[in-house]
């Protein structure tokens, strides 16, 4: 598999763009997580509430349960502790309910504030890279022999700009037919520098 183009400047370009690329994953991965910590903080009050809510309804449940043993008039004392015990327990699960939304809410906004930027960089340079390694690797194999570069002649007399075939002959279709070895080779040296290859790993003709 060749990942990167023979050609000094396009692989240059290629490293930089896939540097590039990761970083950018590695800033919005960033600031997604610098988005889903401070979501997350808002829960900060709502577990206050809600530990301080349970150790609350312990407390009155403890006290409910001494005074519940007093004679005769026991559980009556203990009524209004109990409802106040249960009072401070459904403060203390809207507590835990609260926690759960911002919670979810920061996983939420810390994903897309991550995922669209990276989704839409990826959407453009992925296909890119992935069109570029598998035209560079399928180029590559078929520059094992003379024989090949008729193959890459014919490709660039369909490809390249008329301004561009001018200069190689002033009859690069003829020179193509006759099989012209020094046309066929510059041709072809035409259509494999536009895939990333030196032309100098042409075969000899």
């Amino acid at each position: 598999m060749k990942l990167f183009a023979d050609t000094p400047l396009r692989r240059t370009l290629q490293v930089l763009a896939d540097l590039l690329f990761v970083a950018w994953l590695v800033l919005w991965v960033w600031i997604g997580m610098a988005v889903h910590d401070g979501t997350a903080q808002l829960a900060e009050p709502a577990r206050q509430t809600d530990s301080a809510a349970t150790s609350m309804a312990e407390q009155l449940r403890d006290a409910g349960g001494q005074l519940g043993e007093a004679p005769l008039v026991g559980d009556e004392l203990a009524v209004p502790f109990d409802r106040a015990a249960a009072a401070s327990d459904g403060l203390a699960a809207a507590g835990r309910d609260t926690v759960e939304a911002v919670e979810q809410l920061a996983l939420l906004l810390g994903l897309s504030v991550a995922l669209i930027p990276i989704l839409i960089v990826s959407a453009i340079h992925l296909p890119l890279r992935w069109r570029f390694i598998r035209e560079a690797t399928a180029g590559a194999r078929f520059i094992d022999a003379s024989e090949d570069l008729d193959l890459f002649a014919l490709r660039a007399l369909a490809h390249q700009p008329m301004h561009v075939l001018a200069k190689v002959s002033d009859d690069p279709a003829g020179a193509w037919r006759q099989r012209d070895p020094d046309v066929v080779r510059r041709l072809a040296a035409l259509e494999l520098a536009d895939a990333g290859l030196r032309p100098k790993h042409l075969p000899a003709a």
